[in-house]
């Protein structure tokens, strides 16, 4: 029996691991060949090693992130790769094929946290007001006003219904992640627009908002794709997409209001850890008032 024979029970722990993910965790095809990716590379250098997935210890699988690093993975690969091997290790203690897991200890890098792109506020005003007297003006001018207005997320705006709308009180209800209901106002100008989008419709209660053909929900790649074009119309030539309007609408808030735990509600975020990244763009934009205004914010042409 050859060296490569002798470690293929050890990769079929690899893909009776990946049958489990399929058929019982039902992950995706997507999912599931990124995981075999990343397996099977730590199956690689084990076998490079002299060894086999099933008895690295901890500072083995310490030198498989090291190994990986130094061949040019960027930190969030190597969490994402990392992330793989604590679910396998996790699942063969789980079927006491091993003892315990040598990924337990280990921490994965830090990979530096993008920061979302926003509109400034007098972009965010010309992308909204698009002619209501252009074919579909009404819709888009309410759906684009609703999205700035109350940062939905893209979701959350396609499966509105007239009945999850309270123009009288300006308030929106949505049903968010984890199917956590909540209430957000109303702009007045998204309420002015809505109201007259529905007034063009005459549109029931139980009415999607907004429904695409067939008189169903319309889909978030038709919202994606009508937004494109309409910031292209009005003359905004940055990548326009549904969430950039949500991240513009928290920006916006923190920015005049410094109320973190405000916008974590009016975002529907279940942990503040995600809406504190508004704050740093919060301070990215007093460091740029700041270097503008102040005259001896930085030194410009060597003077101090």
């Amino acid at each position: 029996m050859n060296a490569q024979q002798d470690h293929e029970p050890h990769v079929a722990d690899i893909e009776d691991y990946l049958a489990h993910l399929q058929v019982e965790r039902r992950m995706s095809a997507h999912t599931l060949d990124a995981y075999r990716r990343d397996l099977m590379a730590l199956a690689h250098w084990a076998r490079q090693e002299g060894g086999d997935v099933a008895s690295l210890h901890n500072e083995q699988l310490r030198g498989f992130v090291a190994a990986e690093h130094r061949r040019g993975l960027s930190p969030k690969s190597l969490q994402r790769r990392l992330s793989a091997c604590r679910s396998f290790y996790a699942w063969l203690v789980k079927q006491g094929r091993i003892a315990a897991s040598p990924a337990a200890s280990i921490r994965s890098p830090k990979a530096p946290r993008k920061l979302p792109q926003v509109l400034d506020p007098d972009e965010a005003k010309a992308l909204v007001e698009v002619p209501t007297d252009a074919p579909l003006g009404l819709r888009d001018r309410a759906l684009l006003e609703l999205f700035y207005s109350s940062g939905l997320r893209l979701s959350e705006l396609c499966s509105l219904r007239w009945r999850d709308l309270d123009l009288s009180d300006a308030l929106v209800n949505v049903l968010g992640k984890g199917n956590k209901q909540r209430s957000v106002p109303l702009g007045s100008h998204a309420r002015a627009a809505l109201s007259e989008w529905r007034a063009s419709t005459g549109a029931a209660n139980d009415a999607h908002v907004f429904p695409g053909r067939g008189g169903g929900a319309i889909t978030p790649r038709a919202v994606q794709l009508r937004m494109r074009h309409l910031a292209q119309q009005q003359g905004l030539f940055k990548r326009v997409h549904p969430h950039l309007l949500r991240h513009s609408f928290a920006s916006h808030i923190l920015e005049s209001s410094g109320d973190l735990r405000g916008v974590q509600e009016l975002l529907g975020h279940a942990d503040i850890a995600t809406t504190q990244i508004y704050t740093h763009l919060d301070y990215q934009h007093l460091a740029k008032v700041y270097d503008d205004a102040h005259p001896r914010a930085r030194r410009k042409g060597g003077q101090g």
